[in-house]
């Protein structure tokens, strides 16, 4: 059986990967439904706070248990205090920060306009990178981005009035919308951060040292918003019941296919995969949910997916130019996917 799974591709294991964390928006979604169907005391108890806290429980499980020669104390001690100041900014950005706002932007906007606007993302970092970093890249990515980020744009703008609607700089955007894009622009910022000061810490290591750092301040700051009754609900048998699901599809099930991928998959692969994103996230609301797309998520999705294609072309391109196999570290290429369901 080993062998056989060996055998397998490491770009099929990043698709896996891909589909099922592209799921994972609509699977809380429903799992909160069926909460508030079923409330304790008044209470949901699959609430996104709970959720997004027993997920984390979960993912340091499989985090542990996957890269458990990584975790020692002797690693942790070469770490240099410099360096801890980077994983602590990383840690709350996409550990804490930009879960937490996706979560909240799910509770009061369309599954649709999350994975959409979640594609904002890419464009940033792109951005950040060349300005930043000084990164080269072709035409076709960065026209690419320009597209990507205009579908996006047009998606928010073209959003139906609704009640929830707030003043942004001029322009009136979705509650909802609003923190989905400031969820992106974390897990952006976050990426940058880890390609500038965490480049020598290995993959394994770096995911369990921010999913703890993560969990501990998302836990914090929840207390110190909402007091600890907050949590009251948080060994309902109910939660856990439905959370162990959760747990081995999206978290066990996507991680462990998601590191099996990345040992092998260069980046071209890793970006192949993610372009799917969109459309199984949109597919995964219709199946689950039955939301249907509107209209401005049908104008701004079809120009994100052109945007894509014209960012593998220019990946491509790139990698039959270049002297040596695109590859890039693992652990910049599992930052740069964005929000994995937790």
């Amino acid at each position: 059986m080993s062998q056989l799974l060996n055998r397998i591709p490491g770009r099929t294991y990043l698709l896996l990967a891909i589909l099922i964390f592209a799921a994972s928006n609509s699977v809380t979604r429903k799992l909160t439904d069926l909460g508030a169907e079923n409330p304790i005391d008044g209470r949901n108890p699959i609430s996104f706070c709970n959720v997004l806290f027993v997920g984390n429980l979960c993912a340091l499980a499989v985090l542990f248990l996957v890269y458990r020669q990584q975790c020692t104390v002797e690693n942790l001690r070469s770490i240099p205090g410099k360096t801890w100041w980077g994983l602590m900014a990383v840690s709350l950005l996409s550990g804490a920060l930009a879960p937490a706002l996706i979560f909240m932007a799910l509770d009061v906007t369309a599954v649709n306009n999350v994975v959409l606007i979640g594609r904002i993302e890419p464009p940033l970092i792109l951005a950040l990178s060349i300005l930043i970093l000084g990164d080269r890249v072709n035409f076709w990515v960065i026209g690419g981005a320009i597209v990507s980020f205009v579908g996006v744009a047009l998606t928010i703008l073209l959003q139906a009035p609704t009640a929830d609607m707030m003043d942004a700089g001029g322009l009136t955007i979705g509650r909802g919308e609003f923190m989905a894009a400031g969820g992106a622009i974390a897990l952006a910022i976050s990426t940058i951060i880890s390609k500038v000061t965490l480049k020598q810490i290995p993959l394994g290591l770096f995911a369990t040292i921010r999913t703890t750092l993560g969990t501990v301040v998302f836990f914090i700051i929840v207390l110190i918003l909402y007091t600890p009754t907050h949590f009251i609900d948080v060994f309902s048998p109910f939660l856990w019941q439905w959370m162990l699901i959760y747990g081995a599809i999206i978290i066990v099930g996507g991680q462990l296919c998601w590191f099996t991928g990345l040992k092998t998959a260069g980046a071209a692969d890793v970006s192949l995969a993610s372009s799917f994103s969109p459309i199984a996230g949109i597919l995964a609301a219709y199946l689950i949910l039955s939301e249907t797309p509107t209209a401005a998520q049908y104008i701004g999705g079809s120009i994100i997916l052109i945007g894509i294609v014209l960012n593998q072309i220019g990946v491509f391109r790139k990698q039959e130019s270049a002297s040596e196999p695109l590859v890039s570290p693992a652990k910049e290429m599992d930052m740069e996917v964005g929000f994995k369901g937790i």
